[in-house]
Formats: structure tokens, sequence, C-alpha cells
């Protein structure tokens, strides 16, 4: 069976303190999937599009950028 391409919301954080992160963006338990990269634009745009307009959140110590979205493949498996 094939594997299912999804798009995911991926983030990453260049600063002093840190360093160099990345993450994707998780519901609680579940990762943001979504089914086109549309979706998942818009998803961004709407939560977290403010970022743009924030001069004082992109420098540091905080150095937020806006995610982007990113093309992953989903696998399962069983645990026995």
């Amino acid at each position: 069976m094939r594997d299912p391409v999804r798009w995911a919301i991926k983030e990453t954080c260049d600063n002093r303190l840190d360093g160099h992160r990345e993450w994707f963006h998780w519901n609680y338990t579940l990762p943001f999937l979504f089914r086109t990269r549309r979706e998942a634009r818009e998803y961004i745009n709407e939560h977290f599009g403010y970022v743009r307009n924030r001069p004082d959140l992109q420098r540091e110590p905080h150095c937020w950028r806006i995610p982007k979205p990113v093309k992953v493949r989903v696998e399962l498996h069983e645990l026995i």
C-alpha cells in the first residue's frame, strides 16, 4: 500500500539563545496535516499571519518567522 502524502506546518527559529531549531506544529497528540498546500497556507495565514507585521517578534530574542508548508509522507506502524 502506498503511503499517503500530506502537507504539514514546519517552523524554524534561529537565535543566539537556542541556536537553530526546527519543529512541526501539533494539535495536542496529532500533527496538523492538510490534503493540499493551499489548505496549509490558508491555515498559516489565518493563525500566524500577524507575525509579518510585528518586527519586534522577528528580532532577538524571539526570532519568530512565518511557518512553511512542507510535503510529508505519513507512515503507520503497528506496535507489537
